[in-house]
């Protein structure tokens, strides 16, 4: 009697199959450097906790629509970790853009950038020595980005707001229209563009930039899915001078003007979005990178 039920209960197991794995059980990049800001969001987060300073990573009063808080922007979407999510501490995070994400008085741009607290426009510790900025970028087909305008999602500020060291970006640059469209790019200081990638919809896609800012360079490093990351430029000269922050979102152009802050076309019932994952800026001293 008694064996054959156990016999049974295995016959059970064999045909209920494996366990599904953790909803997030993806990561397997290892963070070998010192982390200066870490913006990898815990599993426990709750969206609310965006809007305060002292439950949130980010600073949550810029940069976003004046009226409406980041827990009305961020989303957790149902998906896998990136390479360096800690698949038990850490989930993906979406930004989004609406009609509302007009930033100040700038009605030309939709945008929605978080910024690591800590981060300040004058002597902020990720504007010296070489810093290596981390993030992984996944499509969202239901809030799909429209590649006929220019996209900023991940930059370097300058402190006096003049210039940007390096642009991330995706879409029609303005004013260089013979660049493709449907691929991530890396624009140095002068907007000149120093690489890119196809966007890929269906996995993860990891980058690195790493800032010399004592020798002044930039140099990029790229994977898919659960790939070690690999060096795809060498240290390319950039003026990475002027200290700033980092901002990591949407900031989306308008089309069909010259005044593109302040003006220009950009449509109606906006839902947009992208999600992060794998986020943080380490300390690349002695040539130290996390692959």
């Amino acid at each position: 009697m008694h064996h054959a039920l156990i016999l049974s209960l295995l016959a059970s197991t064999a045909l209920a199959g494996p366990r599904r794995p953790h909803s997030h059980a993806v990561a397997t990049g290892e963070i070998k450097c010192p982390i200066v800001f870490d913006g990898r969001v815990k599993t426990t987060t709750e969206l609310t906790d965006f809007d305060s300073y002292g439950t949130s990573i980010f600073n949550p009063d810029y940069v976003k629509g004046n009226d409406i808080k980041w827990s009305q922007i961020i989303k957790f979407p149902a998906v896998n970790g990136s390479r360096f999510d800690d698949a038990e501490t850490h989930k993906p995070f979406e930004v989004t853009i609406s009609d509302q994400s007009i930033f100040q008085q700038q009605r030309g741009f939709r945008r929605a950038g978080l910024q690591f607290q800590g981060d300040t426009n004058s002597g902020s510790p990720g504007s010296s020595g070489i810093k290596t900025i981390h993030f992984s970028l996944k499509w969202d087909a239901q809030r799909a980005l429209n590649l006929s305008h220019e996209y900023l999602n991940v930059w370097h500020e300058a402190g006096d707001y003049s210039a940007n060291q390096f642009n991330f970006e995706a879409g029609s640059i303005l004013g260089q229209s013979s660049l493709a469209r449907d691929t991530w790019k890396v624009l140095d200081r002068k907007n000149k563009q120093i690489w890119s990638t196809p966007i890929l919809k269906n996995e993860w896609q990891n980058f690195a930039v790493t800032l010399n800012f004592q020798r002044n360079t930039l140099q990029v490093y790229y994977s898919k899915g659960a790939e070690p990351l690999k060096s795809v430029t060498s240290a390319v000269s950039n003026d990475n001078s002027g200290q700033g922050q980092y901002q990591i979102g949407i900031l989306k152009k308008p089309t069909g003007t010259s005044d593109v802050v302040n003006s220009g076309y950009q449509q109606k019932n906006l839902n947009e979005g992208l999600i992060y994952g794998g986020l943080f800026l380490e300390d690349s001293a002695n040539n130290c990178i996390s692959l």
